[in-house]
């Protein structure tokens, strides 16, 4: 099964945005997964309170234009969940030994980019791509560990002589949004994305008419309303900061994503870049 098809990792990712009545037909399939497959339309409806109707319009929110497709779907990720039992998030306990330690951080790690890809649009991805091929500049707002991200973004833009920055703090990021015009992209990295420097700034670059790019994992969140467009990632929900962690190896994620994507369609520009990039650095590194 391809990773983008895994419809519970959707559902769950998906749940605060979902209305009411469709968030009550996701908690029962969540909670009842195993049993789903088996289900009529009508015992779903009736098991999760709802309506026939109700589940229908629950499937087509998640990308399905029938019940039977939606319930071929969830015995496949159900089918892809048993093959790897071992394979789901774990937090990090205190007392944990050194061997534990290294073997569930690597495990969620390997987790958050694996759901991430599962909830990814492709096609919210190409128009991103496309977007910041055609920019006249990159600038990167993030705060905390997602400022880290954004000098990430940095790094990798600069290396394709793209005009790019990173503001991470929340003076800098005001004056940055004050700066932007209609041919920049502004790209806002958020877990949340209800950080309120995050969306200050964001509020001033629409405004400006800039381009505005969310890497968040709410899709309710102010940041992902507002913006032109949304990159999903998929963390887990675990307690000490092993979720933190997840979340930033998605994100770099999808920062690779980007750049690969930009430098693949302007290969033909960005290769004497690239060489130069990486000629000067080489170079270096031998003294």
């Amino acid at each position: 099964m391809s990773l983008n098809d895994n419809i519970l990792i959707k559902i769950r990712e998906m749940r605060d945005s979902l209305t009411p009545v469709e968030r009550m037909v996701g908690d029962y399939i969540l909670e009842n997964t195993e049993d789903i497959p088996h289900l009529s339309i009508k015992e779903l409806a009736q098991g999760s309170k709802t309506s026939d109707a109700s589940v229908l319009r629950f499937c087509k929110t998640m990308g399905y234009s029938g019940y039977r497709n939606f319930i071929v779907s969830i015995s496949a990720s159900l089918g892809s969940r048993d093959e790897d039992p071992k394979a789901q998030y774990t937090d990090i306990q205190p007392g944990d030994d050194l061997s534990t330690i290294i073997s569930n951080i690597s495990l969620n790690n390997c987790k958050s980019i694996e759901d991430t890809l599962s909830v990814i649009d492709r096609k919210e991805i190409a128009r991103a791509v496309d977007l910041l091929c055609h920019s006249k500049r990159i600038v990167f707002f993030g705060a905390g560990a997602s400022g880290l991200i954004c000098m990430d973004g940095e790094q990798k833009f600069t290396r394709i002589n793209k005009m790019c920055h990173a503001y991470t703090d929340s003076h800098s990021q005001l004056t940055a949004a004050t700066l932007l015009e209609k041919d920049d992209v502004a790209i806002f990295i958020s877990n949340s994305g209800a950080t309120i420097e995050i969306i200050d700034a964001l509020e001033i670059a629409l405004k400006n008419k800039a381009k505005c790019i969310a890497i968040t994992k709410y899709n309710k969140s102010v940041l992902a309303e507002r913006a032109d467009i949304v990159l999903s990632i998929s963390t887990p929900e675990i307690t000490i900061r092993s979720g933190a962690m997840g979340s930033r190896i998605a994100m770099l994620t999808i920062i690779d994503i980007l750049f690969a994507g930009v430098a693949s369609a302007e290969y033909e520009h960005v290769k004497k870049y690239l060489t130069k990039t990486h000629n000067i650095l080489t170079n270096k590194l031998r003294y």
